[in-house]
Formats: structure tokens, C-alpha cells, sequence
């Protein structure tokens, strides 16, 4: 399932052999200097292995989104190495982040972010225009992405023709089109109501049995439950980095 890309000078061996997606290693994030500088993150360590599905948890103000922008590599660490799927990309140039991001990854946001003009194949169908597919690839690809999600009837229909959970799961649809060995959610689900939830927490549940690795931030107990573990933030740091799903409620209402 990974993909390999042409940058090699950065690439390690793993020290404990094992198929770990996720290494970060002493992360630091600060912003600003003297005065107003503020440690977003201080001194983050979290292994998440290949084709695990797991949730990051905590307090507003706990370092969580900041920790998912580095993992997405759309921010940078101040320090620390962050190794994804064994290649050392804290410090990449922009260009090279852009084609990790469009290979090796895929997201999933609270808000859909859909083009309103295009079909849902064609919003599916565009990562694979950046990634260079060929327009007939580009196409098959993409419909069975949305099958995948069930839309299977809808690959015409624009984003106003489908409900809020149907947007989503073109958004997931988008997400997965490339292939990724990892599949990043960030509040996937807060626009959601209770069933469509559900419905949408089934998907990452099944893709994640197909061995896609699944990390979701979220802030909803109910949500993080159904993962197989939660990482829980407090002030920049893990203070848990294995919590049973089963325990996150009582963390949630402390």
C-alpha cells in the first residue's frame, strides 16, 4: 500500500522493525518569541503504527490540532523529527511536503470543502490531476472511490443535491482516491447529526479493516469510542498515549 517517493537522503531505519506510519520524536512547536511566545506543543513523542485507527483527545488549548497540522505536514515542528512512513520530513521544503501530502495522505475536515460547480466525481476526481493520473484513470478511480462510500448513485449530483452526510463521504471519497497510507480526520464529524454520524464513523471503521490507517482528532467521547485507541493532550504534551476508548469519558468530563 505505501508509496515511495523520489527523496531518499532522509529516509531511516525503523530501530524496533515494526510498520510504524507515525514516529515524532521530541516535537516542540512555539510561537512567537519572549513575552508573547507560547509553547503550542513541548516535547511530543507518539508512535502510531500501520493500519491502526486511533483518536487524539484533549482540552481546548491542548496542542491536539497542532499536533494533527504536523502530522498532516501543514505546519512545521520548531524542533524534533517527525517520521512518516520512515521518512524524516520535519524540516522538507514546501514543495516536497506538497507531494507527501498529495501521495501519502489524505484528509478529512469538519466542513466538506467541495467545489459547489463540480459533479462529486469531479471533486473526487481532482487530487489525481495534481498527482498526474491520466483522465480515463482519473475517472475509474474515482468512481470507485465513491462506491466505496456508497455514492455510488450520486457521481453526478452536485454538492447542493446531497445531504450533509452525503458530502462528507465525498469528502472521504476524495480522501482515499490516492491511495494514501494514511488518512487523517479532524473533527470529521462535528456538522453532523447523531445518525449521519454514525453512518460516517461506519466508513472509517470498514476502511480501516481494508488496513488504511485512521488518525481522527475529535472532542466527542462518543465518537472517540469507536476507535481501537485514544491519545490524550494536556498543554502540549501526551499524557496518555494508549487510553482504552472505554475510559475517555471520564477524562472528557474532568
Amino acid at each position: 500500500m505505501a508509496n515511495t517517493l523520489s527523496v531518499t537522503d532522509s529516509r531511516v531505519p525503523n530501530p524496533v522493525n515494526q510498520p510504524v506510519i507515525i514516529r515524532l520524536e521530541d516535537i516542540f512547536k512555539v510561537y512567537g518569541s519572549g513575552e508573547t511566545e507560547v509553547r503550542a506543543l513541548n516535547g511530543v513523542n507518539l508512535t502510531v503504527e500501520q493500519g491502526e485507527y486511533c483518536s487524539i483527545m484533549g482540552p481546548s488549548g491542548s496542542g491536539k490540532s497542532t499536533a494533527m497540522n504536523i502530522i498532516g505536514c501543514l505546519d512545521r515542528p520548531s524542533s524534533g523529527h517527525y517520521y512518516l512512513d520512515n521518512l524524516d520530513v520535519a524540516q522538507m521544503e514546501d514543495a516536497d511536503l506538497a507531494r507527501i501530502r498529495n501521495k501519502k495522505l489524505g484528509f478529512v475536515f469538519q466542513q466538506f470543502h467541495l467545489l459547489s460547480q463540480l459533479s462529486a466525481l469531479e471533486n473526487v476526481m481532482l487530487p489525481m490531476v495534481y498527482a498526474g493520473v491520466n483522465a480515463g484513470e482519473r475517472r475509474d478511480r474515482a468512481a470507485e472511490a465513491l462506491k466505496r462510500v456508497g455514492l455510488e448513485k450520486r457521481l453526478n449530483n452536485k454538492p447542493t443535491q446531497l445531504s450533509g452526510g452525503q458530502q462528507q463521504r465525498v469528502a472521504i471519497a476524495r480522501a482515499i482516491v490516492n491511495r494514501p497510507v494514511l488518512l487523517l480526520a479532524d473533527e470529521p464529524t462535528g456538522a453532523l447529526d447523531s445518525r449521519t454520524t454514525q453512518e460516517v464513523l461506519d466508513i472509517f471503521t470498514e476502511l480501516n479493516a481494508t488496513g488504511i490507517t485512521v488518525v481522527m482528532v475529535t472532542h466527542e467521547p462518543d465518537v472517540a469510542r469507536q476507535t481501537k485507541r485514544v491519545v490524550w493532550f494536556r498543554d502540549g504534551e501526551v499524557v496518555h498515549s494508549n487510553l482504552s476508548p472505554s475510559d475517555v469519558g471520564h477524562l472528557a468530563a474532568s
